[in-house]
């Protein structure tokens, strides 16, 4: 397997639209929850959830024309302006021979809101009507397949929709093609923008959804005893994973390297882990085993930290049950405190955190964290960052479905 470094970052993040911005606001615990715009609340009454983490004042005209953004969904849009963040940022020439540079964005719900939307006209006014590209740009690839226009990526692209651990899958998937030797470069993340009347419903009357509404950016507590679910989020991020000597050549910055991926699944529930947490532990395992690291390597984990009563309590009995009597030793921290649960996005915005705490030595913290659930007795490295080096940290993300993945980052040297 060759060696693959990450070259390069972009992200529009409900708490900033650049990783700099996004990055500085999980530093300062600095939530991106809010009452929501994205639709108008009062003409749904009956809708007892008012608040979500929403992207914001994102001037879309900076990475697509006007009749692009008039046509392309929501998720599609998030994932251009972070693709041309990704791209201006590991400075790779993109306008030569790219048959080897691909793409994989993970996606979890996708253009739910435009469905909704168009089903609606389409009972109204009849099918002449409906928009021609709402098929197009509803289908969960299209985010990869409108950067790959936009940016000249003419090698492997695909999409993973795992839920909420897509954007992991798609990151180590996307390594696995370098590291077999099918693409040199990867551009690969995940994306999400499905906050909608319908969709919050749903969860709302799953009671997965934290019922807040006097005080949004205080919702998110993972790990806290007093949580209530969490806070629905969207976003997108993309890293430019590529094969070390490829990144060498060309006097690329590096910010770590990616070593480790694991990945399994329940088979248990379609929405609930077990109780044991096996599925994740054995994701988090497998991304030990990879990377050839054992557990007193570990300096830093960045857990998938939903803010539901069940999920945190699952995950800190699955990195109990990795770890041993080393759990307690290593730091972790939910970011999911600042932006909120972003879905099919979550997984590769908390790559790029995971890749920060490496490159900059220094630990996000888990917003809002208060009063420790007993049942979470680990360190989740509360309210404040940490000053750390971290040599190899991991990056946890698990989705409905019982779908699982770990990965590991490494310090470059």
């Amino acid at each position: 397997m060759r060696r693959v470094v990450i070259t390069g970052m972009g992200m529009v993040a409900p708490t900033g639209n650049s990783v700099r911005e996004a990055w500085e606001a999980a530093l300062a615990c600095r939530s991106g929850a809010a009452p929501i715009t994205l639709f108008d609340l009062k003409e749904w009454p009956d809708l007892n959830i008012h608040f979500a983490a929403e992207v914001k004042n994102l001037d879309l005209l900076n990475s697509m024309s006007a009749k692009e953004a008039r046509q392309a969904s929501r998720f599609v849009q998030l994932t251009s302006a972070a693709m041309k963040e990704a791209a201006e940022s590991c400075g790779l020439d993109l306008t030569g021979d790219t048959d080897r540079y691909g793409c994989c964005i993970g996606v979890g719900l996708g253009a739910f809101s435009d469905i909704e939307v168009e089903a609606q006209r389409f009972k109204e006014r009849g099918p002449r009507r409906v928009s021609p590209v709402l098929l197009p740009y509803a289908i969960p690839n299209m985010a990869g397949g409108f950067t790959s226009i936009t940016h000249n990526l003419r090698g492997p692209n695909f999409c993973t929709a795992t839920a909420c651990a897509s954007g992991n899958h798609a990151i180590g998937e996307a390594c696995m093609h370098i590291g077999f030797g099918t693409a040199d470069v990867m551009f690969a993340g995940g994306a999400e923008a499905a906050i909608s009347p319908m969709s919050v419903s749903c969860f709302a009357k799953m009671r997965a959804l934290s019922s807040r509404n006097d005080a949004p950016e205080l919702a998110s507590r993972p790990f806290d005893i007093d949580r209530d679910g969490f806070v629905m989020g969207e976003g997108a991020a993309v890293l430019v994973v590529e094969e070390l000597e490829h990144a060498k050549a060309r006097g690329a910055t590096i910010y770590a390297e990616l070593t480790g991926y694991g990945l399994s699944c329940d088979a248990y529930h379609i929405t609930s882990p077990p109780p044991e947490g096996d599925g994740a532990a054995r994701s988090i395992q497998m991304a030990l085993d990879s990377a050839k690291m054992s557990v007193e390597d570990v300096d830093y984990i960045n857990a998938h930290g939903t803010s539901t009563q069940v999920n945190d309590a699952v995950e800190s009995t699955a990195i109990e049950t990795v770890f041993g009597s080393h759990a307690t030793k290593v730091p972790i921290s939910s970011t999911k405190g600042v932006t909120g649960h972003c879905l099919g996005a979550a997984g590769a915005i908390e790559a790029i955190y995971t890749t920060l705490a490496i490159y900059h030595g220094v630990i996000p913290p888990t917003a809002n964290l208060e009063k420790p659930d007993p049942n979470c007795r680990l360190d989740y490295t509360p309210r404040e960052p940490r000053e750390k080096r971290i040599d190899f940290a991991l990056s946890n993300s698990f989705g409905f479905g019982g779908h699982n993945a770990c990965i590991g980052f490494k310090r470059f040297a």
